[in-house]
């Protein structure tokens, strides 16, 4: 494959222009970043959106490495002097690292096989004849006579034959028309088969894999990665089910053409290859590949519920209360102001003696009155629904004006003992710095979940089974992703939040918090420049995804990216409005209908600007300081307490979609245990994945198909609580 076709190849599996993939390729060659080339420069790609760039990267670099490889291999089998026009052709013509591994098994560089020794005793002649099947009548212990040798370790004719059929079993073993021929065979037809390896007992959260099979083209990935984990914990035993007359018959079929004296050998030595060396390595590259798709498909479920739950809308303008429910340790509680600044700490003790449960009550009621709480988050943990009870009675024998919500709290501790927990809050004992996060986290997810190692935010599923690198890999992409689709307030965001932002780095992201610190508010965009390490090509990169609210430019608290400022401006002047303008209500309004009344494409045309930068410039203008979150479901809150026992099957109930996975979705309605609406109780029309019906952070109404008191498990339903279509 040619460097130069791989535009080409990419553009046909997407199904778009060359010349757009092109122009990603050169942008992401001049080290531009995804969601800058996404945003900013539409007019170069053809307004590709941020999944289709990502994706040519990742094409890109597969297919660079492939062209790599391809070279490289080229160059081993030249240097074994055994490269034919054909076989150079192939190679050149493999799209798939697989096909090209296949192509050079046999030249590749082995350890001593039996075949490898067979081939130092010289016998390689005596399979070819063998192989050549054009002895019809001749004795196969006549014809290896001749290659019986002392001196080579071949004492006798069947020595020698057993030797040559060694060679011959690898060879047809590393044929790479035989490999996909029962790569296929596999695929259509085998099983992947599970049973238990100790006692029901030891083995009871594995009992549905005690007898179990499923076909390998259909057994789904959250299976596979159970399975996977159960292996792994020595609890079950894996193998691979197939018809292996079957298989060998097909192979058969393609290295025996004409009957000879050594069909029955031959026969004989496929079997063998099949079995000894061709199945095992093909059964090993099937469960490699199902549990790469399996982690692949996980990592994408945990990415798009990551994806929701850091664009769920901030709860602002609220004093908040984070309660981190604890029952032998106590409850910590913390109250911080809009800003997240903290106003009050304490440690309650809510389910101790009578005495301490009222002393901790008054001490919720004081720091409400005191600080005009207006909102009350409770960490989902161990005390939640304890806390919770306790809350709902205050609210209600107190009349209090507060809402409360459950959060969840993943990934707090883990928050708490880190440096930047420390650095942020250096006073606080490291328990009451959970409490803090939980408030903060309604106040703006966002910021605060940035914070946190994505893998601990408690969505998705078996991330801690699938590959590691890969999961964060996609994981920072994501959180990069929402960081730049919000943006990000240039004089109030962490340097956790910053190191986010498109073109800036841990080191940057300190350098500006501390410039802030040394310099005070930045007053402009372009200050940025003035921080350490900041260079003008940062610059371009994160400037149109930093905002500065009330400053100088009303155009630095946009989207509108200040190497377009000048266009910004012939904008509103044709409109016959200017920047300041944008201060003033009234005249916003007016904007905003002659905006409605103007065509985008004439008007570019007109300052001979591209359409799709004059069409984003535009939104930009009639809704300066926009969060897009505000298009988002605001999270519920609660005033009253559920319990499990005053559930009841066919009821209607408000939830919030915790987490969706490949077999359901799992919904907070309230209680202390999330439902489960399995995936066949989601929809009545078809779909293929949960995801395709809601998303986390959704508020959904569903029925109770059933309550599990004993378990504590509540079956849900989507699709009963709706009409029929």
């Amino acid at each position: 494959m040619q460097i130069s076709s791989i535009p080409g190849l990419i553009a046909g599996e997407l199904h778009v222009k060359t010349s757009q993939v092109e122009a990603v390729i050169q942008l992401l060659d001049q080290e531009n970043t995804v969601p800058f080339i996404a945003r900013y420069r539409k007019e170069a790609t053809g307004e590709l959106d941020e999944e289709q760039i990502r994706t040519i990267m990742e094409r890109l670099q597969y297919l660079r490495n492939l062209a790599k490889r391809q070279q490289e291999i080229l160059s081993s089998i030249e240097e074994q002097g055994k490269l034919t026009p054909e076989l150079a052709s192939a190679i050149q013509q493999a799209v798939k690292l697989q096909e090209l591994e296949d192509l050079y098994l046999p030249f590749r560089p082995k350890r001593r096989t039996r075949a490898q020794i067979a081939r130092e005793k010289g016998l390689e002649p005596l399979a070819e004849i063998i192989l050549a099947q054009k002895l019809t009548d001749a004795d196969p212990v006549k014809v290896s006579a001749p290659f019986v040798s002392e001196e080579k370790g071949v004492a006798s004719e069947q020595d020698a034959l057993a030797g040559a059929l060694d060679i011959i079993a690898e060879n047809i073993s590393e044929q790479a028309d035989i490999r996909a021929l029962l790569r296929r065979q596999l695929w259509q037809n085998a099983q992947i088969a599970t049973e238990l390896a100790v006692s029901e007992t030891e083995g009871r959260e594995y009992i549905t894999y005690k007898e179990y099979h499923e076909p390998v083209n259909r057994i789904p990935s959250h299976r596979i990665l159970a399975i996977n984990r159960g292996e792994k914990k020595d609890v079950l035993k894996v193998h691979i089910q197939t018809p292996h007359e079957t298989n060998i018959a097909h192979i058969a079929r393609k290295i025996i053409t004409v009957p000879s004296s050594f069909t029955e050998l031959l026969q004989e030595c496929i079997a063998d290859g099949y079995k000894r060396l061709l199945l095992p390595a093909l059964e090993r590259e099937i469960r490699s590949l199902l549990t790469e798709n399996a982690e692949k498909q996980a990592i994408r479920v945990f990415g798009l519920n990551l994806r929701q739950l850091l664009l769920l809308p901030p709860l602002t303008n609220h004093t908040v209360m984070g309660l981190d429910p604890g029952l032998r340790t106590g409850c910590k509680m913390a109250v911080v102001n809009a800003t997240g600044a903290v106003l009050e700490t304490a440690t309650l003790y809510l389910t101790a003696s009578d005495a301490q449960r009222e002393k901790a009550e008054k001490a919720i009621l004081q720091a409400i009155r005191d600080h005009a709480v207006s909102l009350i988050s409770i960490g989902n943990g161990t005390g939640s629904y304890e806390t919770e009870e306790v809350i709902a009675r205050l609210i209600h024998d107190h009349d209090l004006p507060v809402h409360y919500l459950i959060t969840n709290e993943a990934g707090a501790s883990v928050y708490s003992a880190s440096k930047l927990a420390k650095d942020e809050l250096p006073d606080l004992d490291v328990t009451l710095r959970g409490a803090v996060s939980i408030a903060r986290r309604v106040q703006d997810p966002l910021s605060e979940l940035v914070k946190i190692d994505p893998k601990s935010v408690g969505v998705g599923q078996y991330q801690h089974d699938v590959n590691q690198k890969e999961l964060a890999a996609t994981l920072d992409t994501v959180v990069e992703s929402c960081v730049n689709h919000v943006g990000v307030d240039l004089n109030t965001a962490s340097p956790a939040l910053l190191t986010h932002v498109a073109g800036i780095n841990s080191t940057v992201a300190k350098n500006i918090v501390g410039y802030r610190d040394t310099n005070g508010s930045f007053k402009s965009r372009r200050e940025l420049l003035k921080v350490a390490r900041l260079g003008q090509a940062a610059f371009t990169q994160c400037a149109g995804f930093l905002r500065l609210r009330d400053q100088k430019n009303p155009l630095d608290n946009t989207p509108v990216h200040p190497e377009s400022y000048a266009l910004a401006e012939k904008i509103l002047a044709q409109l016959h409005f200017s920047l300041t303008d944008l201060r003033d209500r009234d005249r916003l309004k007016a904007l905003q209908l002659a905006v409605q009344a103007v065509d985008p494409a004439k008007l570019a045309e007109a300052l001979e600007a591209g359409e799709p930068t004059v069409r984003d410039i535009l939104a930009a203008l009639v809704k300066p300081g926009r969060d897009p979150r505000e298009d988002m479901p605001v999270p519920l809150t609660r005033k009253n307490i559920v319990k499990l026992t005053d559930l009841s099957p066919g009821a209607i109930m408000r939830g919030t979609v915790h987490n969706v996975i490949d077999f359901g979705v799992f919904v907070d309605i309230g209680i202390k245990t999330n439902g489960l609406i399995h995936r066949s109780e989601l929809s009545y029309k078809p779909f293929r994945h949960p995801l395709d019906v809601v998303s986390v952070g959704d508020i959904i109404d569903c029925m109770i198909l059933h309550v599990d008191e004993e378990r504590g498990r509540i079956g849900l339903s989507l699709k009963q609580a709706q009409k029929k279509p």
